[in-house]
């Protein structure tokens, strides 16, 4: 219906027109309001002869007051297709003069802004059939959309139409077809509103054990069983389909859910995708095999990876999984760390082919790398183990190279084992271990000399807590406290700079000494989610406390009392012509996902039905969802599996313990929650809420555990072997 509509309306004005060239681009120099901006992605564009305006009422008032349509473009800074288009077309003085004439252009940062973001993507899907960034839409000047896509090149190209043209024949729709126009963007909206709130509507109780079973034959079905992933090319990690099996094989002892996320995990880590120097994995694979990435690297895969490795680890107990987790922490540590604390959002994938000429970047060009580079730093035979372990080739290893971006370059992969690269070579394994090792060492010290990719170092509260969630719990996961100090500096630094404990407000980005932008759900639950793991493998509680009243402020300003689940973001934004429910858990996971389980972990904590009921009221209205799409929620389905479980209450009195500590990580127990008992503040606190917790102390002053299901509790232990057992 709203595809049609849409397409019966401007096809007229793009059948059979003759699609100018692009006029040539100038290089004059242009300041706009841009620059006032603390975006990266939106100070990019700063300079461009194009009028931006950034997303407020100043632009949203010139529309009104010239009655001109609007032009919103969306993108990040990290984004290669938003480099291409700015490069060729809001550079450009004409196209940009047209632009200026015809339109009022506002640029968003989507990361900034992902409530803007969300519903002119709903639009553009519903209307095109896909999305993608940078993403182009056009506004009436009441911000109703009535044109979408993505990427349009400068002229004819791709099976896109230029540029220009699309921008002329809507200016003259525009000047000759207004009143449809603004017929059709009503009606649009009205279904888009339609169709998004009745998506929330409570529909019919959960089929538990069937939701759960669907899921896992869908993914079964589309899994590849010689690579890992699912589906085809380009392949995406989402890592909440790993959360969901995995919590499905423990339910079930299925053990090709299980196996499903190892192979997955394995194949991953051997790829091109994975940085086999500096650790940490790019944002997706361009091919089946996880070799070719798309080289940009965002916090929040580092986050939801490392945890998937930590759980594969906690599974089978095998090193290898432990170590990529361990290269992933070490890479955000080294590279993507603020020096007060915060993590920062993105490396582009985009960078410098040679320092002689800072302009001109390439796909991946600061990763790959020539043969005769390596041989001249590393020499024989290291070069030989080398390039024998990283499938490097004299003439570059990449294939298919379509835009010929890697001709002649390898992309650094494990092409074979270290075993396997002692056999060839008749040399004992551990010489080899010990060449390659320094190899890579050496390779990464000349990398490092290279101009790195553009970093974005805004600081985004959601990113962060699922950073802070994944070094809690590789923090103690594999007994590193630096990874549960660096989670602490973060919490401290995002409870410091990014909320305000009196009103209870969370804000979004900090950067530049400037934190903005009110936070949304998904930053108030997976900050909250943060909190919630890192007091359980710090035992803070002032993490608890504060997990507790953000948890109370995200469902005064985005609950839906009426139909229940979570907005994704406050009531009272007049510049938003939609107020959405995401559900779809994707490369990120949504914030009623994360949101839901919170409120369950806390309801175990605190026995309070006011955090049990919203999650009953949660489940209710994505009901239809769950039932009818249940892959597109996995995560959700992975709270939805805590709910049905009897999650384990598992209370530590007397000091911290090592040794039980060490049992309790080193289990993959994902239903459960952990307090420790040690200080009286401790057990005034607990106790406010569970007052067994005044009964629980340490046996014979020795650290004792307390396991507990429904608050009914096993025999006390303070054996490790003993509180082992009661885990299983």
């Amino acid at each position: 219906m709203i595809r049609n509509t849409a397409i019966t309306l401007f096809c007229a004005y793009f059948a059979a027109v003759p699609q100018p060239a692009p006029p040539g681009k100038a290089k004059t120099m242009h300041t706009n309001r841009l620059a006032q901006e603390k975006s990266p992605y939106l100070l990019q564009h700063a300079h461009n002869p194009v009028d931006w305006y950034p997303w407020g009422e100043a632009a949203f008032e010139k529309a009104r007051k010239e009655e001109k349509p609007i032009f919103l473009s969306i993108g990040y800074s990290t984004c290669h297709w938003c480099h291409v288009m700015e490069r060729e077309s809001f550079e450009n003085e004409q196209i940009a003069a047209v632009m200026n004439q015809h339109f009022v252009s506002i640029k968003v940062d989507r990361e900034e802004r992902p409530d803007v973001d969300r519903i002119y993507m709903t639009y553009v899907q519903a209307t095109t059939g896909g999305g993608g960034w940078p993403m182009s839409v056009w506004l009436t000047p009441d911000l109703k959309p009535f044109v979408g896509g993505t990427y349009f090149p400068p002229d004819n190209r791709y099976g896109k139409p230029g540029f220009p043209a699309v921008l002329e024949r809507i200016a003259q729709a525009w000047r000759e077809d207004r009143e449809r126009i603004l017929a059709s963007s009503a009606n649009v909206l009205e279904e888009l509103r339609r169709q998004t709130e009745g998506g929330a509507r409570p529909g019919a109780p959960i089929r538990g054990k069937d939701a759960l079973d669907t899921c896992f034959f869908i993914l079964r079905r589309t899994f590849d069983t010689k690579l890992g992933g699912f589906g085809g090319a380009p392949k995406f990690p989402r890592p909440v389909t790993h959360n969901f099996l995995l919590r499905y094989h423990a339910r079930t002892g299925n053990r090709e859910a299980l196996d499903m996320v190892l192979l997955t995990l394995r194949e991953m880590a051997k790829g091109g995708m994975n940085d086999q120097l500096g650790g940490g994995f790019h944002r997706y694979s361009v091919d089946e095999r996880w070799f070719v990435p798309h080289f940009e690297k965002m916090l929040y895969d580092q986050a939801q990876l490392a945890v998937s490795y930590l759980e594969a680890f906690q599974l089978t107990h095998d090193r290898e999984y432990a170590n990529v987790a361990r290269q992933i922490f070490d890479y955000v540590l080294r590279d993507m760390t603020d020096p007060d604390g915060g993590f920062y959002s993105a490396e582009d994938a985009d960078s410098v082919i040679d320092p002689a000429h800072p302009q001109e970047k390439g796909e991946g060009a600061f990763y790959i790398w020539k043969q005769p580079e390596i041989e001249k730093i590393l020499g024989q035979p290291a070069a030989k183990y080398f390039g024998y372990r990283y499938g490097v080739e004299a003439d570059g290893n990449v294939q298919n190279d379509p835009h010929h971006e890697f001709t002649g370059k390898n992309i650094l992969y494990q092409a074979r084992s270290l075993a396997q690269t002692a056999e060839h070579f008749e040399e004992p394994p551990e010489e080899i271990a010990a060449s390659i090792a320094a190899s890579r060492a050496r390779l990464v010290a000349e990398r490092s000399r290279r101009v790195r990719p553009h970093l974005d170092d805004k600081i985004l509260t959601a990113w962060n807590g699922l950073m802070i969630s994944a070094l809690a719990k590789g923090g103690a996961v594999l007994n590193e406290p630096r990874y549960v100090d660096a989670a602490d500096r973060a919490a401290h630094f995002i409870l410091g700079r990014l909320y305000n404990p009196e009103t209870g407000v969370l804000l979004r980005r900090f950067r530049q000494r400037d934190a903005a932008i009110p936070g949304f759900l998904d930053d108030y639950a997976f900050f909250t989610q943060g909190l919630l793991d890192l007091y359980e493998a710090a035992f803070n509680l002032r993490y608890l406390r504060s997990a507790i009243k953000l948890t109370e402020k995200q469902m005064a300003l985005f609950e839906d009392r009426e139909h229940g689940a979570f907005f994704s973001s406050a009531a009272g934004d007049s510049s938003l012509v939609l107020r959405m429910k995401e559900d779809y858990d994707g490369a990120e996971p949504s914030g009623n996902s994360i949101a839901a389980l919170n409120l369950l972990r806390l309801a175990q904590i605190t026995d309070r039905k006011e955090f049990r009921e919203p999650a009953e009221r949660l489940f209710r209205a994505l009901a239809p969802t769950i039932m009818a799409s249940p892959v597109s929620v996995p995560q959700l389905l992975a709270a939805f599996e805590f709910s049905l479980s009897k999650p384990k209450q598992i209370i530590l009195a007397g000091d911290r313990s090592p040794e039980l500590l060490a049992e309790l990580h080193a289990r993959f127990v994902p239903n459960r929650i952990v307090l420790l008992v040690s200080s009286a503040e401790e057990r005034r606190f607990l106790a406010g809420f569970l007052p067994v917790v005044e009964t629980m102390t340490a046996s014979g002053g020795k650290p004792t555990a307390y396991v507990c299901q429904d608050y009914t509790c096993k025999l006390p232990t303070t054996d490790p072997k003993k509180f082992a057992e009661l885990l299983q």
